[in-house]
């Protein structure tokens, strides 16, 4: 069972793409003091408006298998800094066993991106793995303006304003989804590019203990045979409304269900471009 538990921490900080284990170990600021990517506003011809998500917008969840609390999770934007000589969002997520949980499986995991503000697509994707006694960090820079991104030694042809597991959660709140509609995004994660089909199903008003919401029900596919074999199928959540925001994760497994539920929130600010 603490194999399960362990799978939610690190779904919630990558959405859809958390299922997989990492190795090789750097750091954001020395990303963010000695980038390698130039930017070239030019090579840019991509605006999505963003009326969903701002700087001092955080998201707080407890994860859980069943009725088994295992412990909280935030999802932050916790600034927005310039990267590539661009406005862009510092987007950090941080999941935690708790005290009973921790005493046989502790988990401390730490995911961060760097999110372009113009076009909402990644700069910058690591995550930091601590679960029971493995331990595994992984980085990989993306070159838009040439379509590539860097990871570890190699590098990797990708599609335009290719996103990460984490950002891809952001550039979804953006959209105008609409009930029965299907919307693919290209998604790097750990070394593969794969495809995402984020189906949306139907509106339902869900009470969790952040609050009662009307909600869009979504799902997140990777376009690629085997990725979710192990996990069950994954519901999210989220606002129907402007914002967006996700307010329950769900993932069935063998016997029950891991979820990630909203119990707090801060709204952030609205920036214009």
């Amino acid at each position: 069972m603490a194999k399960k538990i362990a799978l939610i921490f690190t779904f919630i900080l990558v959405f859809a793409a958390g299922f997989y284990f990492l190795d090789n170990q750097f750091g954001i600021a020395a990303a963010q003091a000695d980038s390698n990517v130039e930017g070239n506003s030019s090579s840019f011809d991509r605006y999505v408006e963003n009326l969903a998500f701002g700087p001092g917008e955080k998201f707080y969840f407890d994860i859980g298998y069943g009725f088994i609390n295992a412990g909280q999770a935030t999802i932050e934007v916790a600034d927005l800094i310039e990267y590539a000589e661009r406005p862009c969002y510092h987007i950090v997520s941080i999941a935690n066993s708790n005290k009973f949980f921790s005493s046989f499986f502790k988990v401390e995991d730490r995911v961060e991106s760097i999110v372009d503000g113009l076009g909402i697509f990644s700069w910058h994707f690591e995550k930091h793995v601590r679960e029971g006694g493995y331990r595994a960090d992984r980085l990989y820079k993306f070159d838009q303006p040439n379509n590539l991104v860097y990871y570890g030694e190699d590098t990797i042809e990708v599609a335009p304003f290719v996103q990460d597991a984490l950002s891809v959660l952001y550039y979804i709140r953006t959209q105008d989804l609409k009930i029965g509609e299907t919307y693919f995004i290209e998604n790097f994660t750990d070394g593969k590019k794969y495809p995402l089909e984020v189906m949306v199903h139907r509106r339902e008003t869900i009470k969790v203990k952040a609050g009662k919401f009307d909600c869009l029900v979504v799902e997140p596919l990777f376009l690629t045979s085997g990725v979710f074999k192990h996990e069950g199928k994954l519901t999210v959540w989220l606002t129907d409304d402007r914002l967006k925001m996700p307010v329950l994760m769900k993932s069935k497994v063998l016997v029950g269900s891991i979820s990630a539920e909203l119990t707090d929130y801060e709204l952030g600010e609205i920036i214009e471009f």
